[in-house]
């Protein structure tokens, strides 16, 4: 009878484990989301696009997805998206000669970032597949860089994790 109380005891702390590991997971990706959602943001340039550019939505998704849409003056919009399991890495172009301006471009695997555009004049709806896509930033230093590069691989690992 001693022997099944321990094997039961030493099930209970496995599986109590378990549990606990599998939420932590879930508050850690909440957490990253939530930095990466305020860091694009933050450093989001307007400025540059304030003349075509009526709004626009930067968002991180809880389901893992990275999606930016922009709505022109003239009515057309751009769409794009992807899903950060398939982020491969990042990139910065600094404009002219400050390197605070710049354009941040997100790649992935192959290509995984959906493009569509809709209510285009010239060139009508088009739905199409890229490999990165470009946000513009501004106050952008090499440490935030470095950060939401670490930061979009560590979440690259936990999503699958999650699924």
């Amino acid at each position: 009878m001693k022997k099944f109380t321990l094997n039961l005891r030493i099930c209970l702390c496995a599986l109590s484990c378990v549990i606990f590991t599998a939420f932590s997971a879930k508050v850690i990706l909440d957490e990253e989301m939530a930095y990466l959602q305020k860091m694009l943001t933050e450093h989001y340039d307007s400025s540059r696009e304030e003349k075509e550019i009526k709004r626009y939505e930067l968002n991180v998704t809880n389901s893992g997805f990275c999606r930016y849409k922009r709505y022109f003056s003239s009515g057309k919009v751009e769409y794009f998206s992807f899903n950060l399991i398939k982020f491969k890495g990042l990139d910065y172009q600094g404009i002219s000669d400050s390197t605070e301006t710049g354009n941040l471009f997100l790649r992935t695997r192959g290509e995984d970032v959906i493009v569509q555009t809709y209510n285009d004049k010239i060139g009508g709806d088009v739905d199409s597949m890229a490999c990165f896509m470009t946000i513009p930033v501004k106050n952008m230093k090499a440490r935030d860089l470095s950060d939401l590069s670490e930061r979009l691989v560590k979440m690259n690992a936990l999503l699958p994790v999650q699924k």
